[in-house]
């Protein structure tokens, strides 16, 4: 995994503005520590830097690659699962490769296919291509969005990067949120409209897209989505397909020329995954480590709710002793979760999800000691149906994110000068935009017609925040963390099973349980899905208490601008209570909101962020 860079400029000579690339390339030292590279010409500067996973010499960055008189620059971040069949191809049509990396196979992907290479790999990625021939760049995000990608049309120049804060390096770039990205953090945050970098003249390019960029100017294309197709298999063929489709992307993941390692909750996605690993490993004559998280005392304070029915402790140790790993469990003191919270902002360049983020940069932290990769099971409840709101009534016909139903109350923390903010209406917008894509059938039933937009909806938002909060809480400390259950492949098979049949056995992920039986203990596959964990100590509560607490007193603080001081004092003093329901998603309550506030102060304090009210 890395990180990349560039500047495109077809107006003006810039191949002396090495300076600038340089710099921009530095902000991304943490998502490549092992090497850096650059590339410069008249009307395109490239940077790299790169994590060595895969081919320590064959795969430096950025890589040239010259056929005929035709010459092409590649800077990647990512990772190829199926680089053997595409060589095998290419070789058969007279390519020759110089090392054995998916970075050249990938660059040679575009030079035979064009475009359409994006129909031929499977993987996770983030790219651009400098077609010196066509005088174009060609950049590209894999279709589940694992891999991040911003840019700015700025002066007649494309800026891109992997990252906010490669952007904001550049001297035509400045960190400003306007009332529009106000609007956007207050009512979807921490989760981001697709293709919006939140600061103003910032964007993403949002996953399964791709972006060309000439003198004519910029062309931003949807390249896939899942699409609607009949399912005609049974119950058992089903569950067998899907353990097929699981199984091989486990396995493809696990390649790579450094140590690699699991994480383990317990659950059933990550304790599969895990299970698949080792067998693997032991193959090989190797045995399997495995990582969980804790907290400190969270034995002392956890209390079982309808969100976490039971802790994950005992569960990771069941599993670590059937599959026969080398076990580490990571705790988190509230102390250290706190500080965390500031640098866990600067890995994602945006407030996040508080100590979800915090404890997430402390445990892949650790990890980087004895690991390069990891491999997580992000994804799997967004496409088999995990969470509660896929089986609630009240959320099936709810009118909005089923994660995000506090939108009409979350005004009553904003300033004056914000309480006109129409975030009620921003949130219908973007819902209402992303439902009117999804694809059907004719004749589906009414289930399956709301199941259908229920599945895109956190294929599209809800998977994609926890992807990029993965993405950068890993990567900001040198870890690349690759998730098997974002493979499109197994995606579009499982966007297309019937609810009666995805929910079989009447069990959220029904069928995934099924497929998996015999390959882990029974009370695993059928233990009730649990959260990513998070601490219920109160010594964390009054940690972030006492510095929001600091923040209001700080007639400096930049969060002032934008928030009711009193509504938030009374946040403080009642440790979270007084705003009722959930900021975000399941563990989004009182003390991660208060966290969330001073992640947003943080922000704009470290980034400069001029707001325009």
């Amino acid at each position: 995994m890395c990180g990349i860079a560039g500047w495109i400029n077809f107006e003006q000579n810039i191949s002396y503005q090495r300076k600038v690339i340089l710099d921009m390339t530095n902000t991304l030292k943490k998502r490549g520590p092992d090497d850096e590279g650059f590339y410069y010409s008249t009307n395109a500067l490239l940077g790299h830097r790169r994590l060595i996973v895969v081919d320590p010499k064959g795969g430096a960055q950025p890589m040239i690659k010259i056929v005929g008189s035709k010459k092409y620059v590649i800077v990647y971040n990512g990772e190829l699962y199926n680089t053997e069949e595409l060589r095998k191809c290419l070789l058969s049509e007279g390519f020759i490769f110089d090392a054995y990396s998916d970075t050249e196979v990938l660059l040679t992907s575009y030079i035979y296919w064009g475009i359409d290479c994006l129909k031929h790999i499977n993987g996770i990625y983030a790219f651009a291509i400098w077609d010196e021939a066509k005088n174009r760049v060609f950049m590209a995000r894999d279709p589940l969005g694992v891999k991040p990608l911003f840019y700015t049309i700025k002066n007649n120049s494309l800026i891109f990067g992997s990252e906010i804060k490669t952007l904001l390096a550049h001297p035509y770039v400045t960190p400003v949120i306007n009332r529009e990205g106000l609007t956007e953090l207050f009512s979807l945050g921490p989760a981001t409209a697709l293709g919006s970098g939140v600061l103003q003249d910032i964007s993403e390019v949002p996953p399964a897209y791709y972006l060309l960029y000439d003198k004519a100017g910029i062309k931003l294309k949807e390249y896939w989505r899942p699409s609607a197709k009949p399912h005609d298999e049974d119950i058992d063929t089903t569950a067998e397909h899907v353990r097929e489709l699981l199984t091989d992307s486990i396995k493809r993941q696990l390649t790579a020329d450094v140590p690699v390692c699991t994480f383990l909750s317990g659950g059933l996605d990550s304790s599969i995954i895990s299970a698949v690993a080792a067998e693997e490993f032991r193959k090989q004559g190797k045995l399997l480590h495995t990582y969980s998280i804790d907290y400190e005392d969270n034995d002392l304070y956890f209390k079982a709710n309808e969100f976490e029915p039971n802790s994950d402790k005992i569960y990771a140790l069941k599993v670590h002793k059937y599959i026969g790993s080398i076990h580490h469990n990571i705790i988190n003191s509230s102390t250290d979760l706190a500080d965390a919270l500031a640098n866990s902002v600067k890995a994602r360049d945006l407030p996040g999800m508080a100590d979800i983020d915090s404890s997430l940069y402390l445990f892949c932290k650790e990890i980087r000691k004895s690991n390069t990769v990891g491999i997580s099971g992000e994804c799997a409840d967004e496409i088999f149906g995990g969470y509660p709101w896929f089986r609630r009534e009240e959320d099936i016909n709810s009118d909005t994110f089923p994660w995000s139903k506090s939108i009409g109350t979350r005004k009553q923390l904003l300033s004056a000068d914000l309480k006109s903010l129409d975030l009620e209406e921003y949130t219908r917008e973007q819902y209402r935009k992303t439902i009117a894509e999804v694809p059907h059938l004719t004749g589906e039933s009414d289930i399956d017609y709301r199941m259908r937009e229920i599945f895109y909806l956190n294929i599209k938002w809800f998977m994609v925040n926890l992807l990029n909060r993965k993405d950068r809480m890993s990567m900001s400390n040198s870890l690349e963390v690759r998730v098997p259950f974002a493979d499109y492949r197994l995606v579009e098979y499982a966007f297309n099973i019937p609810s009666q049949i995805k929910f079989c056995g009447d069990r959220e992920k029904g069928i995934l349980r099924k497929a998996l039986e015999g390959m882990l203990p029974e009370d695993i596959i059928y233990r009730k899905k649990s959260p990513y964990p998070k601490t219920h100590n109160p010594q964390y509560t009054m940690l972030v208490q006492k510095w929001l607490g600091s923040i209001l007193k700080d007639k400096n603080s930049p969060i002032l601008q934008l928030i009711d001081q009193n509504a938030v004092t009374e946040l403080v003093e009642t440790g979270g209570s007084s705003f009722k329901a959930p900021w975000f998603g399941q563990l989004m309550r009182g003390p991660q909101l208060i966290a969330y506030l001073i992640q947003l102060n943080v922000w704009l304090e470290e980034y400069k962020v001029s707001i325009k009210i």
